[in-house]
């Protein structure tokens, strides 16, 4: 049996961070397969993606040395855990529109979502906490007057239930660099725009006073730049010369909903790869 785990560090930058990490695991007779390192003013973050053969494999030993070298570095080490073929506990985060959260339970519910579990949604307003419920998941309020106060309490959420990856359904907060981080490439954004036209909460309106032809949405890997991350998958639709603001929104929101469980799906395929701020169907 293999076991799969993500490791993340994330401080000030200083040296010999890689090589106190990289050594510990190679004593835990770790097989390292990805590291994706940077450093933005001042503040290193580096994910590790490790592999252990059964035999070699020591959970709690390696729990306590992360541990202790993250005291020893003064910095932050999480340890991940990822089974190869249990579901993926998945938050679900949004503000106030339900169609793409609803779309998504409904895929879900049909069965198009096998390999996800929902576990919680987290939304910086109570507008779906009722619609939430209803759905039968926990509904975690987290009012976002001050973003780093309110990521720590997010990133908190996350881990009491253990969350492996995260779909923003029409979230309306921007994700700091370092709540991105931590979550890199597991965090699934859906763009009202084809991307790289109109980023920005405003796409449509965008699109509209622009003329455009044609219409679309994005779903991405969120990155550390608004809007920006690896596009997993896109759509669109024609614009036609009688359709109102209002018609251009309805047409997209619909969209949305199939794009977003698109990209969700094929997340849990294991069949994407980032590679040089690209995604690749492997």
């Amino acid at each position: 049996m293999k076991h799969l785990a993500t490791v993340t560090v994330i401080g000030r930058d200083k040296t010999g961070v890689i090589a106190r990490v990289t050594n510990f695991l190679f004593e835990q007779q770790a097989n390292i397969e990805a590291l994706d390192e940077q450093v933005t003013r001042g503040q290193f973050s580096m994910t590790i993606q490790a592999s252990w053969k059964d035999r070699r494999f020591d959970a709690l030993k390696l729990r306590a040395g992360l541990s202790t070298l993250a005291k020893t570095l003064e910095m932050e080490i999480k340890l991940r855990f990822t089974e190869p073929d249990r579901r993926q506990r998945m938050a679900i985060f949004v503000t106030r529109e339900s169609h793409c959260f609803e779309g998504l339970l409904a895929a879900h519910h049909a069965s198009q979502l096998k390999r996800a579990e929902p576990v919680v949604v987290l939304s910086n307003r109570r507008d779906l906490a009722g619609l939430v419920k209803r759905y039968g998941l926990p509904f975690e309020h987290v009012p976002w007057v001050e973003s780093a106060p309110a990521e720590r309490r997010s990133l908190a959420v996350l881990e009491r239930h253990a969350v492996d990856f995260v779909v923003l359904a029409r979230f309306m907060k921007i994700l700091s660099p370092e709540f991105v981080w931590r979550y890199k490439n597991k965090i699934i954004n859906i763009h009202p725009s084809l991307l790289p036209s109109f980023p920005g909460a405003q796409a449509y309106r965008q699109a509209y006073e622009h003329g455009v032809k044609i219409a679309g949405v994005t779903a991405h890997f969120v990155s550390m730049h608004l809007d920006e991350g690896p596009i997993i998958a896109q759509d669109g639709f024609a614009v036609r010369p009688n359709m109102a603001l209002r018609d251009v929104m309805s047409a997209g929101q619909k969209l949305e909903t199939r794009v977003l469980v698109k990209a969700v799906k094929l997340y849990l395929s294991k069949r994407l790869d980032v590679h040089w701020g690209t995604v690749k169907q492997i």
